[in-house]
């Protein structure tokens, strides 16, 4: 016999977990399927900035997230080894790894979890037929696919790729370490290229845990030489990107495993099927450099869960014209919109080569610098006027009583 539920959600990792926890919220039936119990290590979002923390806290999960993470309250800014600006931020550092399991502890006991792949699924405007490798058979009037990466399943349904740049940027991520002092002097980092044919967008420096997680955005395909040496040897392969790096954050090591994650820019192709909606990189893939990729899952996830399964099942069927109100989120086609723009811009102006490429590598560095001159000239200046308030306050009372 079948099981059945209102809604099989196929993938636990980021995706598919936060809608697990949204929709096991509601009265509707949930099934979750996933290979992974506990989810597996990857290499993908290591950082929270606060547009996501937004998100999160509109979801309701930030409760479930930022007690695991690492909160860094301070953010350097700097270019050709010198410091252009410090701003108080709110940003957390998580691994993969350990995210995806605290929104798992927040999905509700009534949502069912099925350990197991999914081998095929069959498709109408009222019935959905989810097959598992082992043989299982799940019914549902819903399938929302958070399978990430994988394309074999959405192949199987007619579900095409579009790539839209093949390789677009590589990341790469290891821990820092200083080998002259006991911590390095700033909670988070930014560190741009020094040179556009270093192919470097920027090296990110944030806390978390008991260590300083680095991630380096670079443009290079991965046959490049230098990626090899970055695993071989990465103290020195990142030193020839960024020469003058040491000078600003002091000498240092590198330590354990280096990961290498290239990201092809795609979205998914006739997607308006019934009874099937696409979500995070299942629907579509960012740019990791571009700092955009859990804004698209998150916003993925809250309008489907908030908006419009709770419409599709308030009546029957599951047509791909309901699909289709998804895809056509204003909200969703917005932050789709803004996160392809952000991975080509910044792209091209870490690219930028020639006399007017390094001018406006300049301007940037420069307009840099006068904001933070400004914005600590303007510290300065409401300490001194709190100081001055203090002492007039102090003044005060003594000379009412003479």
């Amino acid at each position: 016999m079948a099981r059945s539920a209102d809604i099989v959600i196929v993938g636990g990792g980021l995706a598919g977990a936060s809608a697990a926890v949204m929709l096991g919220r509601t009265d509707h039936e949930v099934l979750l399927i996933d290979p992974h119990d506990p989810p597996r290590p990857d290499f993908r979002c290591e950082k929270f900035d606060p547009s996501q923390i937004r998100l999160l806290r509109r979801m309701g999960l930030d409760g479930l997230v930022l007690p695991a993470a690492t909160q860094n309250r301070e953010l350097w800014v700097a270019r050709l080894g010198r410091l252009a600006d410090k701003l108080a931020v709110e940003q957390y550092g998580i691994l993969y790894q350990p995210l995806v399991r605290a929104v798992r502890r927040g999905i509700p006991p009534q949502v069912r979890f099925l350990n197991g792949t999914v081998a095929a699924i069959s498709l109408s405007d009222d019935e959905q037929t989810v097959t598992l490798t082992d043989g299982e058979v799940v019914t549902a009037r819903l399938v929302v696919l958070a399978n990430g990466l994988n394309r074999a399943l959405r192949g199987s349904l007619g579900i095409g790729c579009q790539t839209l740049s093949q390789t677009h940027s590589v990341t790469v991520g290891f821990d820092v370490v200083p080998t002259a002092s006991a911590r390095l002097p700033f909670d988070s980092l930014t560190y741009y290229g020094e040179r556009p044919q270093d192919r470097i967008a920027y090296l990110t420096l944030f806390r978390l845990g008991t260590v300083m997680r680095a991630n380096l955005m670079t443009y290079r395909g991965l046959d490049d030489p230098w990626l090899k040496a970055i695993r071989e040897t990465p103290e020195a392969a990142l030193t020839s990107v960024m020469p003058r790096l040491a000078a600003l954050i002091g000498p240092f090591a590198i330590q354990g495993t280096v990961r290498v994650r290239p990201a092809d820019l795609y979205v998914s192709t006739n997607i308006e099927q019934p009874g099937v909606v696409l979500v995070g990189d299942a629907f579509g893939t960012s740019c990791p450099a571009a700092g955009t990729g859990t804004n698209k899952v998150l916003c993925d996830v809250e309008r489907l869960c908030s908006v419009h399964v709770p419409r599709w099942l308030a009546t029957p069927g599951m047509e791909a014209s309901k699909i289709a109100s998804f895809y056509a989120d204003p909200e969703k086609r917005a932050t789709d919109l803004s996160s392809r723009r952000a991975a080509y811009a910044l792209k091209a102006r870490s690219l930028a080569d020639g006399l007017l490429g390094h001018a406006a590598g300049y301007a940037r560095y420069v307009g840099r610098l006068a904001k933070g001159f400004a914005r600590r000239g303007l510290a300065r200046l409401r300490s001194l006027s709190q100081q001055a308030g203090r002492l007039s306050w102090r003044r005060g009372p003594a000379q009412a009583g003479r």
